[in-house]
């Protein structure tokens, strides 16, 4: 019986060759079928030249990792912009936002109030300024490598690459400015004669606010919004990844995800462990700067009361 033990499935996890081999073999497979039915391979995306065609990327955690704004708020705290018990808040909302994922409503709706009031009678020009600051000190390290690589293919095919968020335009900018990007679309702060007033122009652009200025901007820019593509982690960002005819879901909350399956929408997930190290970003790493940051979010939530 014995000889015959090589008959017997054995029960072992897969290692990385193993990995490797299922999905050459797949690969290999997909091909075979695909040159049986006369079919050829998915035509190169983005293309090559086509002029009529752009990228539109959300940006909260789906180019960087948490929200802007968040990170801004404790760029402005460093700053001495307002005092530790709205730094606990910015803390809370920043982490229950990266463990969970999604997008709180009334914690987002909250801490634009927050930020408004904190920059209200301070010039425009000065925010701008403390934005490339807080940018080096707290943005750039949380670029999702994998999204920026796909930004980077639209440019290299020479599109136009636009952020589309909720985060103040001001910082917007500085961060597709940073990221060798086209533009940014972002929430608009009142201001006269160069000095923030602490009111919004319209509403924050969030939900179908982004899916209004990007359909604006592709016609100001003369785009085919057939022929574009759109990025986000957000199921409210649904009405502008619908715009588009190259939807991508990435990092998605449940019910994008879920959403992006019903559609056969395209996803990408850089926050598993298996795909963080395909671009270089080590699991272990960010579950602990998690764990650190919500340790340190509680720390503050627990003095402040």
């Amino acid at each position: 019986m014995a000889a015959l033990g090589w008959l017997t499935p054995r029960r072992r996890s897969a290692t990385a060759r193993s990995v490797l081999a299922g999905e050459a073999s797949a690969e290999a497979a997909r091909k075979s079928s695909q040159e049986a039915a006369g079919t050829t391979e998915e035509p190169q995306f983005p293309v090559h030249g086509d002029d009529r065609a752009a990228a539109f990327f959300d940006l909260d955690n789906t180019v960087m990792q948490g929200a802007a704004l968040f990170h801004f708020g404790r760029g402005l705290y460093k700053r001495k912009f307002f005092e530790t018990r709205e730094l606990a808040r910015f803390a809370w909302q920043q982490a229950w936002f990266r463990l969970a994922g999604v997008e709180d409503p009334e914690h987002m709706q909250e801490a634009r109030d927050s930020a408004l009031s904190i920059v209200k009678g301070h010039r425009v020009a000065e925010l701008q300024s403390i934005g490339e600051e807080i940018y080096d000190e707290y943005m750039a390290e949380r670029i999702w490598p994998g999204t920026r690589a796909l930004a980077q293919a639209h440019l290299d095919a020479g599109q136009k690459v636009w952020l589309v968020t909720a985060a103040p335009v001001e910082i917007a900018q500085v961060i597709a400015r940073r990221l060798g990007l086209t533009g940014a679309l972002g929430t608009v702060a009142e201001s006269v004669d160069g000095v923030y007033t602490g009111r919004l122009v319209g509403e924050p652009l969030h939900g179908p606010a982004k899916a209004e200025a990007v359909r604006a901007l592709a016609a100001a820019e003369g785009l085919d919004l057939s022929r574009c593509a759109a990025y986000s982690d957000s199921h409210n960002d649904i009405p502008m990844l619908s715009l588009v005819g190259h939807p991508y879901a990435i990092n998605p909350d449940s019910k994008l995800r879920k959403h992006a399956r019903e559609l056969d929408w395209r996803l990408r997930d850089y926050r598993t462990g298996r795909k963080a190290a395909k671009v270089g970003i080590p699991a272990a790493a960010g579950v602990g700067a998690v764990a650190g940051g919500t340790a340190a979010a509680i720390a503050l939530h627990r003095r402040r009361r």
